[in-house]
């Protein structure tokens, strides 16, 4: 018996298949350490499921406190200094059965380390299904300027400070008359103080509208607009053109003409990602005060020098933008921008032409209607740089 049970044994030792049980206790293993891994995804899966929904539900509330509230302002130019201030920022219809694409109105108020007082309204009001679209700003600013002088080649001249108090206010009713074709009316009315604070070019009257004067203009206007978002598109296009006409007849101080063209177009290569592209030109015909010349620079156009850095009859500048997602409600942009002025169109050399760059931040304030708040940081030669936080794009 004993024999007999000795060769059972070497017989099933002899015929088990051992690599398939090796197999077996291999795969036991890996089981276990797949359990552990998938264990311990499975723990952290839930934590970043509550970060994220915290997350949502804190910038839920904060969005709905930036409908009713004002936020703090800051930026920084090399001409104005620190600016602190106020802003407010509203989407809205008109009325709730309205299908038209959302209007806004946008408030700001500021004061900068320098003394520059600005108070700004705009509105952009689509009414009837966007049959009717209104363009309207109102602005009060009292700012010292530091002024080069008039032309494309001042920027290395002896600044000279001037003090301009302008009230003004400007509106651009449209109709449109085919599609996304629109045509209308322009309206500007202003006053100008100025007080030339140091001898110089403007102190001694070599410039017209040293003593101030008052601008009452009226022309026409045209608009194409094609885009899926008016404050952050992803495709279409956009054209804003206005030719307005100044005269003693109607009240103005100087007799002169302003064109100006504005053209946009968006791209979107893949998924959230944006290229978008402006080109802009402006001229000043007849005799137009230095305060009514074409103006480069500012917060939307050639961002690193402040608006009248360089002024003359005739601008042309562009800029190309990309924008990118990073995560839920934040993004990035970069952009490069070229720009000159000139006294006339035959004056423009492309030898003349000054560089823009930059990049910001984006944070979305308001999901609805997918609008952004801007950080941006703009650089230019000469240790030009600028600071701006601002709501909606540049452009």
């Amino acid at each position: 018996m004993a024999a007999k049970g000795i060769f059972l044994i070497v017989f099933l030792m002899a015929t088990v298949p051992w690599r398939a049980v090796a197999q077996n206790k291999d795969s036991q293993k890996d089981k276990t350490s797949s359990s552990k891994t998938d264990k311990k995804a499975s723990n952290d899966q839930p934590l970043i499921q509550e970060v994220t929904e915290k997350f949502d539900d804190v910038n839920e509330k904060a969005e709905k406190l930036f409908r009713i509230l004002p936020v703090p302002f800051y930026s920084y130019s090399s001409d104005a200094g620190n600016i602190f201030g106020l802003a407010k920022f509203n989407l809205f219809q008109p009325s709730a059965d309205d299908r038209s694409k959302p209007s806004r109105l946008s408030e700001l108020v500021t004061i900068s380390s320098k003394g520059r007082i600005n108070v700004f309204i705009t509105n952009e009001l689509l009414l009837r299904e966007n049959r009717y679209m209104i363009l309207s700003a109102f602005n009060y600013r009292r700012q010292p300027e530091y002024l080069q002088g008039i032309g494309n080649d001042v920027l290395d001249n002896t600044k000279e400070q001037v003090t301009i108090d302008r009230v003004r206010l400007t509106s651009t009713p449209l109709r449109r008359v085919h599609n996304n074709l629109y045509a209308g009316l322009s309206v500007d009315i202003a006053h100008y103080t100025v007080r030339a604070d140091s001898a110089g070019y403007f102190r001694e009257g070599l410039a017209t509208g040293t003593r101030g004067g008052t601008d009452v203009g009226l022309g026409i206007a045209g608009a194409l607009d094609s885009r899926d978002n008016r404050y952050n598109a992803h495709r279409g296009a956009y054209l804003l053109t206005t030719l307005v006409y100044y005269s003693r007849s109607l009240g103005s101080t100087y007799t002169f003409y302003r064109f100006e063209l504005d053209a946009r177009k968006y791209i979107n290569p893949w998924y959230k990602h944006v290229i978008a592209v402006q080109a802009t030109t402006a001229y000043a015909g007849g005799n137009p005060p230095f305060y009514n010349l074409s103006l480069l620079g500012g917060e939307e156009r050639m961002r690193g020098y402040y608006k009248g850095a360089l002024r003359d009859r005739a601008l042309v500048d562009a800029q190309v933008e990309y924008r990118m997602p990073v995560w839920k409600i934040f993004g990035v942009v970069a952009w490069v921008g070229t720009g000159r002025v000139g006294k006339g169109y035959d004056d423009l050399a492309l030898s003349g032409f000054h560089p823009s760059y930059g990049a910001g931040l984006r944070v979305r304030v308001d999901t609805r209607n997918n609008t952004n708040m801007r950080f941006d940081m703009g650089f230019a030669p000469h240790g030009i740089r600028g600071f701006y936080i601002s709501f909606a794009e540049a452009f």
